[in-house]
């Protein structure tokens, strides 16, 4: 149980506060619809629902896929955090087509609904705390990538940045950015249902955020599909590379793949050096390169293997590196005797 406390403390906080600000903005949504019987409010009240049983499961999972390796699991588990979240969407999926399915029978049969401004002020808190968690997941896209970006550029660059953003955080981002543009969309409806005589704003509104959900359930899904089979990260697999192939020591990359372990990376690494070297020297290039690739956020796990210089080279990086030190080389009226 203490080992289940601890594994919380460092679950995706962002995923934490949407979770509890949606539990909230669903409780005040199903009361205001419970008293106006509003359609549009329905379908903000399925989707808050949706959202905070998601944002939980998905800070559960956050913080228990970060659990130290055992016997039966020596590989860890960094991608039970992309299992969780692909249970997750199946529950926004199911609230998706209820929202759906509720507004389609509103078009066809359209009520007036009761409470305008109860309704009205209900959806613009909703919207508010909405954006005050969308906020949070941008600064902690931005954060994640090492930049310091604030004021209204926080949007641009997370979404630019949101592909290398963690899974929980992903999440967060695109379901708060639904559920906000969806309440603003609901406010819009119900000022057109009262104001007019088109009735079918509301159950419009509720079929738009619906497939607004179908989305996002897409998204998560195969985000995190890719993410549980082990999804390759090629921009860290090029800079994991250029690492090794600084090293004065390291001839020839023989092959590199570096996949995500849930929010981690686990780098796997094959490298050609001389084979007149010690099993001494071997070991300190492992170390000083492990001791690079460390600095670099995220990396979590390093295998490195050595092999012998077939003197082919394979690494896209290395040509470039031949070049140079054929060059320096030249210089000194040596390059005969290096091949």
């Amino acid at each position: 149980m203490k080992e289940f406390i601890f594994l919380l403390k460092n679950g995706n906080r962002s995923a934490l506060l949407a979770a509890l600000v949606n539990t909230i903005i669903s409780i005040i949504k199903g009361f205001a619809f419970f008293l106006s019987g509003n359609v549009a409010m329905f379908a903000e009240t399925m989707h808050s629902l949706g959202d905070a049983a998601n944002q939980f499961f998905v800070f559960i999972g956050s913080a228990l896929s970060k659990k130290a390796p055992t016997k039966r699991f020596p590989g860890g588990f960094g991608r039970l955090v992309n299992v969780v979240l692909l249970f997750a969407v199946l529950i926004v999926g199911i609230m998706a087509y209820e929202t759906i399915r509720e507004g389609i029978d509103h078009v066809i049969r359209p009520q007036e609904s009761t409470g305008f401004f109860l309704i009205i002020i209900v959806l613009s808190i909703s919207v508010s705390l909405e954006f005050i968690v969308l906020i949070k997941a941008m600064k902690e896209i931005v954060t994640n990538a090492g930049l310091k970006t604030k004021g209204w550029k926080l949007l641009t660059t997370s979404f630019a940045y949101l592909k290398s953003a963690k899974p929980a955080t992903k999440l967060v981002f695109l379901e708060d950015s639904v559920a906000t543009a969806g309440g603003l969309l609901a406010i819009l409806a119900v000022v057109i249902s009262e104001y007019t005589n088109f009735k079918q704003a509301e159950g419009i509104a509720s079929i738009i955020i619906g497939i607004f959900m179908f989305i996002i359930v897409g998204r998560v899904f195969l985000d995190n599909a890719a993410g549980a089979i082990g999804e390759a990260d090629l921009e860290m697999q090029g800079v994991i590379g250029n690492i090794a192939m600084k090293d004065p020591d390291v001839r020839d990359i023989q092959g590199l793949a570096v996949y995500k372990e849930g929010e981690d990376f686990h780098v796997e690494l094959s490298i050609e050096i001389d084979s007149k070297l010690t099993v001494e020297q071997a070991d300190n290039i492992r170390q000083r390169i492990e001791k690079q690739i460390f600095t670099e956020k995220g990396v979590s796990d390093i295998i490195i293997e050595f092999d012998k210089d077939d003197g082919i080279l394979n690494w896209p990086h290395s040509i470039h590196k031949y070049e140079k030190r054929k060059k320096i080389l030249e210089k000194h009226s040596s390059w005969k005797n290096v091949d």
